[in-house]
């Protein structure tokens, strides 16, 4: 059959093929997309982060930025008078002698510090490893965790040693450890060892780093562990960088529904040589048990309990002359206690009153608790909205001060704002009346305070406060981003739509092109991460690592430069609003709020004749990675083309810890509901999924059973391994970041339907 084109047709599509030749980004467009981080970074001014306190409350310090980088600066909160922190090329030098590297002394890679040794080092974290460096003698060393490691925090790997050290009573007389897998003491200056338990095995051992001494010396409280599960996830290490064979990586990974270290607490008194060990009938089937915590008088000692399920939280107190366990409060859920966000303080020296957070009533408030009885006596916030953390409690003055969310009408309900109230609920103190995001750190005595707020179209904003009024004392910094908005910078726009059911707000951010033209149509792209454990659309103002979010910021923008425009939701099932909102989640990871992020993208098109609804594509990485794959799975309607980092595809594949907070134990159908190994053969769109072969986070057998699954379904797909790459990846230390590149790529190719540069033809 012969199909015959009017010659004015044919002009037209060969008009707008070469319009969208002409239009495709080329080689330099992505370099200067992928360059943005090194090009704007330093373009801001006076962008400070929150304040740490000297252990004197004289000072307090902060990283802020200047030309050429950022600096740490001290103010004196007496005479306001600002100096620098440290010898930034002293330590920068001291760091890089440590870690056997170069350390650019402008671009310290740590954000925040807390003082040590009185003033004279500072620690911080940097590769999950905790360093101190001294700032009067500039040294740097890395901490040594002796601790014995758990997979997760649950399972103890008993191929390493536990830290055995004796540990000394409070009066000086005696020394407890562990001994053939039983619990001894000795005498000070004594040689001879006397067993205190008889009872302990391999199979069934007293665990040293569990020991706890009353502060009368009489009695120690001591886990006796029956180990979990030893399960192990090996990965070969292709491409080792100091040898040319592969390597065999072990790692300790326990995962859903496995079994976990059994803890059971056992009670000692020293003089009678007296053993409990005390009844669990309050506390069965136990996913953690903290360290146990002796209150100040010595009478009784405490511990933290969380049901395996996560259906339960209590505290468990045990009286220390008779062994006999109370619950001192406890907290109940059909879904789940949310274990990561649990907050007591117990008041005075024997936890007659506790201080609890629960979600009750539908929302995360503050309670008097009764400590002899677990009853409530009176409660100390309400109303529909969450209490975020809680910053201090003095006991004295039985006063709290707490940040919350959602208290102000008419703002957006993530913004954090603090405040102070009573214990019982009376005298409520707003600390932080500007409308924005607030990160309030107190001095040690808690008479003045450094209020960091900020939005996402807000430079930060640093103010030192008096404490008993509110009152400023002085504005310290005042963020300056015209340099960076003259380089092309647009500052995100937030929009908030309606949610599935017709009521409940959702909140969003939208990054455009430093060129966008609203009479274009741009295709849209969607940054993803719906993990119940938080919210995650930056609140804060987030160019380039600038608090929470940058790195996903920067993405964000040098995609949109692309010739997208990219979004970031936070849908049902996310934390920090009502628990009604949160529990979407339940048993339904599958979900990840699409219903409302897609009605959210229907609202945005509607007002938004540049945004193309036709065209939308979604990424994200581990948790962020399976809801890219499922949208592609469930919602292939609507999303396009996704990019799927270090997906936890299967959450039977995945760490124990997160998956059991969001879908229980027993491992039962909800497990499967939301895999991608299961449903992928319902895949439609175009998939691109990353991986590095050695994450240690998820294990990447998962992204790979994902791979086999596409493949007896006889579906497309591209997947990239890289070799050594961790769980984030990684950015590549190339002349052009090749995993960024790769993604961008993508989406160029797949949505915009644009063609992408030869790179293996460029030099």
């Amino acid at each position: 059959m012969t199909v015959r084109r009017s010659s004015r047709a044919l002009a037209l599509i060969l008009l707008c093929a070469s319009a969208a030749a002409q239009a495709a980004p080329d080689e330099a467009a992505f370099r200067r997309s992928i360059g943005l981080r090194r090009a704007w970074q330093d373009l801001t001014r006076e962008v400070a982060w929150p304040a740490h306190w000297t252990p004197d409350g004289r000072r307090f310090s902060y990283r802020k930025t200047v030309a050429g980088g950022f600096v740490f600066e001290t103010v004196d909160a007496k005479t306001l008078a600002k100096s620098p922190a440290f010898d930034t090329a002293k330590l920068a030098a001291a760091l890089g002698n440590a870690r056997h590297e170069a350390v650019d002394p402008m671009h310290l890679p740590f954000a925040e510090f807390d003082y040590a040794e009185d003033g004279k080092a500072i620690a911080f974290s940097l590769d999950e490893t905790r360093w101190q460096c001294g700032i009067v003698v500039y040294r740097c060393e890395a901490a040594v965790d002796r601790s014995r490691p758990r997979g997760f925090g649950v399972v103890r790997d008993i191929s390493v040693p536990a830290d055995n050290s004796p540990k000394a009573s409070p009066d000086g007389n005696w020394t407890a450890f562990v001994q053939g897998d039983n619990l001894v003491v000795r005498k000070t200056g004594d040689t001879a060892i006397v067993p205190i338990s008889v009872d302990g095995s391999a199979g069934n051992f007293y665990d040293p780093e569990t020991l706890r001494w009353s502060p009368n010396s009489r009695h120690i409280m001591i886990y006796r562990v029956r180990p979990g599960y030893q399960r192990r996830v090996l990965r070969v290490e292709s491409s080792p960088r100091d040898q040319l064979q592969p390597k065999l990586q072990s790692q300790l990974y326990p995962k859903p529904g496995d079994a976990i270290d059994q803890e059971r607490p056992v009670l000692f008194d020293l003089a009678s040589r007296r053993q409990t060990v005390i009844d669990d009938a309050l506390f069965p089937n136990a996913y953690e048990l903290s360290a146990p915590r002796w209150r100040s008088d010595g009478r009784s000692v405490a511990f933290d309990y969380v049901r395996r399920g996560f259906g339960q939280a209590r505290i468990v107190a045990v009286d220390a002359e008779t062994g006999v366990a109370h619950a001192a409060v406890t907290e109940d859920a059909k879904t789940f206690v949310y274990a990561d966000r649990r907050y007591a303080h117990e008041v005075g020296a024997d936890g007659r009153e506790i201080v609890w957070a629960s979600e009750r009533d539908g929302w995360n408030h503050l309670y008097l608790i009764d400590g002899r009885t677990g009853a409530v006596k009176n409660r100390i916030t309400t109303g529909n909205w969450v209490v975020r953390d809680v910053i201090a409690v003095d006991d004295a003055k039985r006063q709290i001060v707490f940040a919350a969310s959602g208290m102000n009408t008419g703002e957006d309900p993530y913004f954090r704002h603090v405040y102070r109230i009573d214990f019982d609920g009376r005298h409520p103190t707003a600390l932080t009346p500007a409308k924005a995001d607030h990160d309030v750190r107190f001095s040690p005595d808690g008479s003045l305070y450094v209020d960091t707020y900020s939005r996402v179209d807000l430079p930060t904003v640093s103010e030192l406060h008096r404490s008993s009024d509110g009152a400023l004392v002085a504005t310290i910094t005042r963020g300056d981003d015209s340099a960076l908005r003259a380089a092309g910078f647009r500052r995100p726009e937030v929009f908030v739509a309606k949610a599935r059911d017709g009521r409940t707000d959702i909140w969003g951010v939208v990054v455009r092109p430093h060129d966008y033209d609203p009479s274009k149509r741009y295709p849209v792209i969607e940054n993803i991460y719906a993990g119940p454990h938080d919210s995650f659309v930056p609140k804060q103002y987030w160019p380039f690592g600038f608090h929470s979010g940058g790195d996903k910021a920067i993405g964000m923008q040098e995609q949109a430069d692309l010739g997208f425009i990219v979004v970031q939701i936070d849908g049902m099932g996310t934390a920090n609003r009502s628990k009604a909102f949160h529990d979407v989640a339940w048993k339904n990871l599958a979900d990840s709020g699409f219903p409302d992020r897609i009605a959210w993208h229907r609202a945005m098109a509607a007002k938004d004749p540049s945004y193309d609804i036709g065209r939308v594509g979604i990424y994200g990485a581990s948790a962020g990675g399976q809801s890219t794959l499922n949208a592609l799975l469930f919602h292939g309607d609507f999303y396009k083309v996704g990019v799927a980092y270090a997906g936890c595809y299967d959450n039977r594949m995945d760490k124990i810890s997160w998956n059991e907070q969001w879908l229980g134990w027993p491992v039962d159908a909800s497990y499967a509901a939301a895999s991608g190994v299961d449903h992928a053969a319902q895949l439609t769109g175009k998939l691109l999924m990353i991986v590095g072969d050695q994450d240690s986070n998820v294990d990447p057998a998962s992204t790979m059973q994902v791979a086999d699954a596409l493949i007896r379904a006889g579906k497309d797909f591209e997947l990239l391994a890289v070799p050594g790459g961790e769980h984030s990846v990684g950015r590549s230390t190339g002349p052009i970041d090749y995993v960024a590149r790769r993604q961008f790529g993508f989406f160029v190719r797949e949505l915009a339907g644009e063609a992408v540069p030869n790179w293996n033809g460029v030099k």
